[in-house]
């Protein structure tokens, strides 16, 4: 998994957008007007910040020792950083941005994902809202 590939599917995903507000080679996966994905660099690694499940935070973090890590200047307890080194599965680091996605969207106001209900019930059959 690389930055290109997670961009490519990031933009997939119903009213996501990218921006630089941070530094010009540091894209930010948006949906709307809020961050679902950061992408930077660890060391010399690509990397990326994904919103999580405060409770699964520590179970990817120990199920991917040294590649899933304490959010990197965000707030630790509801985002991972994720080394993409291969250790962690492109399928996994997949579904990693789809639940960081879905989050954003579950925090989004109710009429927001009400104009996203119909594309985001094609892309994800099992979204509720």
């Amino acid at each position: 998994m690389n930055h290109e590939k997670l961009q490519r599917i990031g933009l997939g995903y119903p009213g996501a957008s990218v921006k630089t507000p941070f530094d010009p080679h540091m894209p930010v996966l948006y949906v709307r007007d809020k961050m679902f994905a950061l992408l930077g660099r660890t060391g010399e690694l690509e990397s990326v910040n994904l919103k999580v499940i405060p409770d699964e935070a520590w179970l990817q973090r120990e199920t991917y020792p040294g590649a899933v890590l304490p959010g990197f200047h965000m707030n630790k307890r509801h985002w991972n950083t994720v080394v993409l080194n291969g250790a962690v599965p492109d399928a996994v680091v997949e579904g990693m941005l789809q639940e960081s996605y879905l989050l954003v969207v579950a925090g989004l106001p109710k009429k927001v994902q009400a104009e996203l209900a119909g594309s985001l019930k094609r892309i994800f059959p099992g979204w509720s809202g």
